[in-house]
């Protein structure tokens, strides 16, 4: 039995020689069997996916009325006169009542206090970063008897709760005369920030190279020099970043004024000038100056975060991608 050869005038590609194949029901390559259930599984992926895209934007468009929606609210109400906001406390102003401003910013010396929490708060971010630092810089790259003792010890200050220390604190600083003082303030602010700064940036060293040092330290120069011109500016992202967190909770801090400035009420920070505000709105009647106030305080940390977003994100993801 013979087996019929191919004619010779057939050439691939020509019609006769499809037709041939047509016939025979090799009609080219088949395309592989997908597995049972391989499409459905696609959809199915496919609406999970929108399912769950979905669900994650719901959340962000929730979470961003609750944060942004009572900051809008106060703002709204800052142009309206009392009475509008008493009868309707949702509607638009119907027109711009520029006098709550005036009067929280001169009456009710909201001024005056910005400008003393801008000067605590300055000088204790300085002094809590330049000490932070150090602490955490020789805690990260020095070993010496007593290191992680010194360490824990920072990491414990940041789960002893502030409100347990007022009354020491009150004698203490009496008995430095230290009361109704600026630096006194700023000495408290910077003891209290310290356990944070040092468990965050010690992290931040670890993560930096250790061959630039040790090429500077090869070159002569000294301990601090490789620190300060080397090391701190390397570590300028963590800097940024945990100096932010130290503005802001430091910006926002209402116990530790109350204890250490009561007498001297023209050397207030700007959350005791607020509780005085609101204090003194419950009788006058004045809401739209209470809101123009709460909206002067809220506006340096939006001006800090919107201008300095992206070094804190950097910060944040800096020590990972090392």
């Amino acid at each position: 039995m013979t087996t019929a050869e191919p004619s010779p005038s057939l050439r691939p590609g020509d019609p006769e020689e499809t037709a041939v194949a047509l016939t025979k029901g090799t009609t080219g390559p088949q395309r592989p069997a997908e597995p049972p259930g391989t499409g459905a599984g696609r959809v199915g992926d496919g609406t999970e996916g929108r399912t769950l895209n979905a669900f994650s934007h719901a959340f962000l468009v929730l979470w961003a009325v609750m944060a942004a929606g009572p900051l809008l609210w106060a703002v709204m109400n800052s142009f309206k006169s009392s009475g509008a906001i008493l009868e309707n406390p949702w509607s638009l102003p119907e027109s711009l009542n520029w006098e709550n401003w005036s009067f929280a910013w001169n009456e009710a010396n909201i001024g005056q206090y910005t400008i003393n929490s801008v000067i605590v708060v300055g000088g204790s971010v300085v002094g809590t970063m330049l000490l932070g630092s150090m602490v955490a810089y020789v805690l990260a790259r020095y070993d010496f008897p007593g290191n992680r003792l010194v360490y824990f010890l920072f990491v414990g200050g940041m789960a002893f709760p502030i409100i347990v220390a007022l009354v020491p604190l009150f004698f203490v600083m009496k008995n430095f005369a230290l009361l109704d003082t600026y630096h006194g303030l700023i000495l408290v602010y910077i003891a209290y920030s310290l356990p944070f700064t040092v468990f965050f940036m010690s992290a931040f060293f670890r993560t930096l190279p250790s061959s630039i040092a040790e090429a500077a330290e090869i070159d002569g120069a000294s301990h601090s020099r490789i620190f300060f011109q080397v090391m701190l500016p390397m570590a300028k992202p963590g800097l940024i970043s945990v100096g932010i967190f130290n503005f802001l909770g430091q910006w926002n801090q209402y116990l530790i004024p109350q204890v250490v400035h009561v007498g001297d009420a023209d050397k207030y920070v700007l959350t005791q000038g607020l509780a005085n505000l609101a204090a003194q709105t419950g009788y006058r009647g004045n809401w739209g100056g209470l809101f123009a106030g709460l909206t002067l305080a809220v506006l340096p940390i939006l001006v800090v975060y919107v201008v300095f977003q992206r070094q804190v994100q950097a910060g944040l993801t800096a020590g990972a991608l090392k």
